[in-house]
């Protein structure tokens, strides 16, 4: 059983900020997006609509021309992870800072035993890095790192109401460390099955790795282009397509993390096709938000920096049509797969690239670098940004409606997004503990301007407030319904109709009617969308070229740009049997 202490959350936290009404902001779900205010007490959403009926002392922020959404959840994460002889630089209080600098208001972190070691005791180490240092709340998925009959009792513990965990990630590379063959991965699966839990991969064959690493160092290539040389595409998407026959065989579900290549995506479609347990497919921000090129610069510090596993790729193409596969959901999430090392650390593989500690930053700038490489291109639109960075991983954990939903008795996590906010990606203004960014220079039109944990303001109008060890652990149930049956009830933020899957096209038109669109207006145009009015994947016709969108919002982002006056035109009634000079 598990015995970690119960945190108590110091008064002056308890008290801060109890009551928040959120005003004149268009709400966005998964399913929809619709006028309303949004009023919080407590930690816990209290209210959405309008006209609302508030307590005095309540603080209230304007989102006039803001979008309010749910706060990201980033399902892949590894802070003070130990690997390759190094230790990641973002421990939980700097890694969940940086995460909800950047709007994300839940982590899902990885333990990951080393061979041999017991799964509670490695789940237990994790309880204790992170609890008291947690800016935000966060979830455990646990690794299966070997395989033996007292394995499978640990999982049955762990997926028990005592720990919490609905999810074991195996290893398909890494050899010699965290790898399983195929038989054990097998086992493991078929154990997630008797469990109702949920097995992930990392999907790159081991095997071919090392035997291609072997013959790139003795041609003499040490740098960090060997890295991806020794795992290209294919042997990624060969691994892909193995995870899927296994579990296939074991009548599992699949949660396959960190997919970067399209030729990936496409062993996954060819996967779905037939077989029937759900797969689902996770890529990451540093995939859509620059490519493998970086391995051949002459700096090693740079080229080092961007070393991660899988690779990324150097098709240039890679990063829009990883966008596109979000937007279609052939991919499901985007995650960041945070894994910070110091220059020094990443000097560890100087003279040999396979000991490069693998990794790059992410958390941070996941959900601004998807909406500047995919919402304001036209390819998303904002109903299906929630859910890939939000809503999608609420509901596959089994957080759903507590997490990644704007409605009445979810948490108080809150992002108010302004789609205007622009910006420059730096090191030198990052949260992370390292000096070096994947995105630096990139710049980024979308950002939060506020973001609320648990009903606590801690980015303030760009002030970034937060408080170490504020955040909770969530248990995740196993049998997530989501999964294994069906999807739960949608709880409605307001009354609105029903939607379709959500997926890309945003705006009505395939493609911008005038090339010579600025950013802004491209966002602009995408917000007018009706007030359920997100795109769906299943083939709804688009508006033809200048056909007028009869359910159309009102609301309106450019406002301030087009002068207009910002009251709404109100109709006053009279109550029953005439006028009264009284309240009533």
């Amino acid at each position: 059983m598990n015995n970690a202490p119960v945190k108590k959350v110091p008064i002056h936290l308890q008290s801060s900020q109890n009551r928040l009404l959120i005003k004149n902001g268009r709400v966005v779900n998964d399913d929809g997006m619709e006028d309303a205010d949004v009023y919080i007490e407590d930690g816990i959403i209290k209210q959405v609509g309008r006209n609302l009926i508030i307590p005095g002392g309540t603080r209230t922020i304007d989102a006039t021309g803001k979008l309010v959404m749910p706060g990201g959840i980033d399902p892949h994460t590894h802070f003070e992870l130990e690997m390759m002889g190094a230790k990641a630089a973002d421990d939980f209080y700097k890694g969940t800072r940086a995460a909800v600098a950047g709007g994300t208001t839940t982590v899902l972190d990885f333990v990951l035993p080393q061979k041999g070691q017991s799964l509670l005791e490695a789940y237990n180490n994790w309880r204790q890095k992170a609890d008291g240092k947690v800016c935000c709340d966060y979830g455990l998925h646990v690794g299966v790192t070997w395989w033996s009959p007292s394995v499978k009792k640990e999982m049955e513990k762990l997926v028990s109401e005592d720990y919490g965990v609905n999810s074991f990630m195996m290893f398909m590379a890494y050899k010699d460390a965290w790898m399983l063959n195929d038989y054990d991965l097998y086992c493991a699966m078929e154990t997630c099955t008797e469990l109702r839990a949920l097995p992930q991969v990392h999907a790159e064959n081991g095997h071919i790795i090392a035997r291609n690493t072997e013959k790139l160092l003795e041609a003499g290539v040490t740098g960090p282009e060997g890295h991806q040389l020794s795992r290209n595409e294919e042997v990624e998407a060969e691994a892909v397509n193995r995870a899927c026959v296994i579990a296939n065989q074991a009548n599992a579900p699949l949660y396959i993390v960190h997919m970067m290549s399209k030729s990936a995506v496409q062993a996954l479609d060819n996967a779905r096709a037939r077989q029937k347990p759900p797969v689902y497919g996770e890529t990451l921000a540093a995939t859509v938000g620059t490519d493998g090129t970086h391995y051949r610069n002459a700096c090693f510090r740079h080229a080092a920096a961007h070393v991660l596993s899988p690779p990324l790729r150097p098709d240039p193409s890679t990063p829009q049509a990883m966008c596109e596969a979000l937007a279609d959901d052939r991919l499901q999430l985007i995650g960041s797969d945070n894994c910070t090392f110091t220059e020094k650390d990443k000097e560890i593989g100087k003279d040999n690239f396979s000991k490069i500690p693998n990794g790059v930053n992410g958390v941070e700038d996941r959900m601004a670098i998807l909406w500047q490489k995919a919402v304001n291109t036209g390819i998303m639109d904002p109903c299906r940004f929630v859910a890939v960075t939000s809503s999608t991983a609420a509901k596959i954990f089994n957080l759903w409606p507590q997490k990644g939903r704007i409605a009445v008795n979810s948490d108080a996590d809150v992002v108010v997004w302004d789609p205007r906010l622009e910006r420059t990606i730096t090191a030198a203004a990052h949260r992370h503990a390292v000096d070096f960014n994947i995105f630096e220079g990139q710049h980024v039109v979308g950002s939060p301007q506020y973001v609320i944990v648990n009903g606590r303001v801690c980015l303030d109008d760009g002030d970034l407030r937060v408080a170490e060890g504020f955040g909770r652990f969530l248990k995740t149930p196993a049998n997530s319904p989501y999964i294994f049956g069906a999807e739960p009830a949608t709880p409605r933020s307001a009354a609105s109709p029903q939607r379709e899957t959500p997926t890309r096209a945003t705006n009505g038109n395939a493609t911008p009617t005038h090339h010579e669109l600025t950013l802004v207006n491209k966002q602009l145009e995408a917000m007018s969308v009706s007030a359920s009015g997100c795109s769906t994947p299943t083939g709804r016709k688009m508006r033809e070229l200048g056909q007028r969108d009869l359910q159309s919002s009102t609301f309106s982002l450019s406002k301030e740009v087009e002068g207009l006056d910002t009251k709404t035109s109100v109709r006053v009634r009279n109550p029953p049997g005439g006028k009264s000079s009284g309240l009533w």
